[in-house]
């Protein structure tokens, strides 16, 4: 298996300015829990987060409708945001290259790490961020309002 490489700054900014529509997996309506906020302050860059629960399906979360799995996703999207067990990721990652035409990016958040997951998804075709967070990362960029398509 390959050595999986952390895209670069300029990566990081082109995935994050040229993403619209993200489905945030492990989404949380617990305003202490990370996925809860990093989901907030992503809507509030302009961003589409769908939440993605079954435990939290129906609640309105980041001012969408949450969803049970990734399968009841009937839009395009731009990326996944994996807030799941490192051991989790892989099965996650199946479901959304399967069921998410056009995914363009895989973003496995901060501890969650899992090579398999990453492999597979690159040879598909989609960038991999691993063991990192947008929210640090726009902040860390300087790329406030990135998201902003007239959607918010």
């Amino acid at each position: 298996m390959s050595i999986f490489h952390q895209p670069s700054d300029a990566q990081i900014a082109k995935i994050l300015t040229e993403t619209r529509v993200i489905a945030l997996v492990g989404a949380s309506a617990n305003p202490a829990r990370p996925s809860n906020e990093v989901g907030n302050f992503l809507a509030a860059q302009g961003y589409k987060v769908i939440p993605v629960n079954p435990g939290q399906a129906g609640k309105v979360l980041f001012g969408q409708t949450c969803v049970a799995s990734l399968a009841e996703i009937d839009e395009p999207v731009d990326m996944v945001d994996i807030f799941r067990r490192s051991e989790a990721v892989l099965e996650v990652v199946e479901e959304a290259l399967l069921r998410l035409k056009g995914l363009k990016t895989v973003w496995m958040q901060l501890g969650v790490i899992n090579a398999s997951a990453a492999a597979l998804a690159t040879a598909q075709g989609a960038d991999v961020v691993m063991d990192r967070c947008p929210k640090i990362e726009i902040a860390r960029l300087g790329l406030a309002h990135v998201g902003e398509s007239g959607l918010s």
